[in-house]
């Protein structure tokens, strides 16, 4: 068995904000912007748990030019699937069926005062993954047709020999309340960064020494830790 730590959601670096948590521990899940503009939910008429727009949680002086934005949703929580073509993401095509894919994300405080943080909203309990191409037609129709890269025909050809596509199995969620992973660290020059927290390193490990999970490739869980971090992850709700 595998578990592996991914970072998803829209951030402060690309985006100028981050999604919500609110002072109950719920949040709501906020995709990155779509970049090829063709998917027909936008910030401003896709709602959120809370039943807000997401558009809400964007600062006033980017709503204008967020409202009619598409969202690029994905990992999506509804059949649970995730797709990524970019060359940091390929170590996912060697996930198996039975390991553990766990996501994490930038939020902020809504209605409460915290520090952003970085936080669990989500898991996997892997039923396959591989490269695009490796899947007949019939089955990504049938495992993957409500993701983003896949149902949208031209990204699909054009991103299909390097794309990489997991599915969750039932038992997949998206979660209800979100987990806080982070503590404040530095950088070998003294700037401020987002790590594994020490608590989460007595549950997940410290990667090899690389805690830093601001901006990050996959956090493969060393050997030794995967029993904790399953059981961790499994019992969040």
């Amino acid at each position: 068995m595998q578990v592996v730590l991914l970072r998803v959601g829209i951030d402060t670096a690309s985006d100028g904000m981050l999604g919500p948590v609110f002072e109950d521990g719920t949040f709501d899940y906020v995709p990155i912007p779509d970049g090829h503009r063709l998917d027909l939910r936008t910030y401003g008429n896709t709602h959120g748990k809370h039943g807000a727009p997401l558009l809400t949680y964007f600062p006033k002086n980017l709503q204008t030019r967020y409202r009619h934005r598409p969202i690029h949703f994905d990992p999506e929580f509804k059949t649970f699937t995730y797709g990524d073509p970019t060359t940091p993401k390929t170590s996912l095509r060697r996930l198996q069926e039975g390991d553990l894919l766990v996501f994490y994300a930038g939020l902020r405080g809504w209605d409460i005062h915290v520090k952003p943080g970085l936080y669990i909203i989500g898991y996997f309990r892997v039923l396959c993954a591989g490269l695009a191409t490796g899947f007949s037609r019939p089955d990504l129709k049938r495992l993957f047709s409500r993701n983003f890269h896949v149902m949208h025909s031209r990204v699909f050809r054009e991103q299909r020999s390097n794309l990489v596509l997991v599915k969750g199995a039932p038992g997949s969620r998206l979660l209800t309340k979100a987990v806080l992973i982070s503590a404040y660290g530095k950088d070998r020059r003294g700037t401020p960064l987002k790590i594994l927290s020490g608590r989460m390193q007595k549950v997940f490990g410290d990667f090899g020494g690389h805690v830093s999970i601001q901006r990050s490739p996959p956090r493969w869980v060393a050997p030794e830790f995967i029993e904790s971090a399953a059981d961790f992850v499994t019992s969040l709700r």
